[in-house]
């Protein structure tokens, strides 16, 4: 199956032709065709198998053919890092359509919220927002949605994990009731399937390799004490050629600490972090993307807001707070079939949390030794929490009590 099977509209398939897109996805190849059909979709997808493309195509190609004089479609996303990305995927593959996109998110000054705002009172046929600022928006009266026909949330799950539950369904009271509404997720808990029910009419559903990372990913995980970890990195970054390189850490403060450890090494990177300005963000993804900036750190903001092709190495500094997460981090690379390498540090109180992650994708994944200079690392036992150090500079080396049994 190829692209000129959907029988695109020649302009679409011109912006489709001139991006690189040759064969679609799984995803891809099911979804389309439901969406031309005007059915609702609930589709549960991991992220980089080609989720946004199925449902920008079928979305543009419906605008393309109808009149251009209001706002057709709007796009939900949780961050806006994605809703840029997303931005500009609308740009290229609409680019010879003529199409109009805008992307509405906060975190900007005052001028960029009023350059939002007069664009969408001239006109645009496709918004893409963050909850909040699009109700910021809507409140000034600045959006007219009345002839709205499409409506997308993406990466669903993200956002209700954010607590945009309330003002998800506060924007969907203002839209027409007839339309077609599109909901892409990549989890479904209980709380997806009852937002689903609420706002979806007799939707398909789609559900494309849930929690499985990408064939292309070599896997590896070292087992580490934590005063071991940054020898350990820099000796990655120093010896390894990777020209691309995403590095996750659970919280903010280490990934500012961590910033510094690695440019003292020499380790030309940035840290990627909600207390930057948006306009050091963008100059920030701006130099990753194109190969002046060959390393990121970041939290897990960054595994579902950066779409970026070629990343040949993610390492997870600590290991993720919730499985699921862990799919979505090393999902960064291997993305359209390319090849890449996610590596994980698994400290002693990791230990159990990572034994999740082996369970949730079926695998064992292998473990490598350390640097020799490093010395041992922690022997792996996830049933135990010990204490965090390397053997020579533990001073009692009695095992700690075992974690408690998790409660049904």
């Amino acid at each position: 199956m190829t692209f000129s099977d959907f029988n695109f509209d020649p302009q679409l398939f011109e912006g489709l032709q001139s991006m690189g897109y040759v064969k679609p996805t799984p995803i891809q190849q099911q979804a389309i065709p439901l969406i031309l059909e005007h059915k609702d979709l609930i589709a549960c997808a991991q992220t980089g198998t080609g989720k946004t493309a199925s449902y920008l195509l079928p979305v543009l190609q419906h605008i393309s053919l109808g009149d251009k004089k209001h706002t057709k479609a709007l796009i939900l996303a949780p961050t806006r890092e994605l809703a840029q990305q997303i931005d500009q995927q609308v740009e290229g593959l609409a680019y010879f359509a003529g199409i109009s996109s805008i992307a509405v998110y906060g975190g900007g000054d005052g001028m960029i919220y009023e350059q939002q705002r007069r664009a969408m009172l001239e006109g645009v046929d496709i918004i893409i927002a963050t909850p909040g600022r699009l109700i910021a928006q809507l409140a000034s009266g600045a959006i007219k949605l009345n002839h709205l026909q499409y409506l997308v949330l993406d990466e669903a799950d993200r956002m209700l994990d954010m607590g945009f539950y309330d003002d998800i369904l506060r924007i969907i009271s203002s839209l027409p009731k007839e339309r077609q509404t599109l909901l892409f997720s990549a989890t479904m808990p209980p709380k997806i399937r009852t937002l689903a029910n609420t706002i979806l009419k007799n939707p398909e559903q789609i559900n494309i390799a849930l929690s499985q990372p990408a064939e292309g990913i070599s896997q590896q995980v070292y087992m580490v004490y934590d005063p071991q970890k940054v020898k350990l990195i820099t000796s990655l970054l120093k010896n390894g050629d990777y020209k691309s390189v995403l590095i996750f850490c659970s919280r903010k403060e280490t990934v500012k600490d961590l910033n510094r450890t690695l440019r003292k090494e020499g380790v030309k990177a940035e840290a990627f972090h909600s207390d930057l300005e948006q306009e050091q963000r963008e100059t920030i993804l701006r130099a990753f993307k194109s190969r002046h900036l060959p390393v990121i750190i970041g939290t897990d903001v960054l595994s579902r807001g950066i779409d970026v092709t070629g990343i040949s190495l993610v390492i997870n500094f600590d290991v993720p707070p919730d499985p699921e997460d862990y799919i979505h981090r090393i999902g960064r690379t291997a993305r359209a079939e390319t090849k890449g390498t996610a590596i994980t540090f698994v400290n002693e109180k990791d230990q159990r949390r990572f034994s999740f992650i082996e369970t949730l994708i079926a695998k064992e994944i292998p473990r490598m030794n350390l640097p020799e200079e490093l010395g041992e690392g922690p022997a792996y036992n996830p049933t135990l929490r010990r204490s965090s150090g390397p053997k020579n500079n533990n001073r009692n080396g009695r095992n700690k009590k075992p974690w408690p049994k998790k409660q049904a």
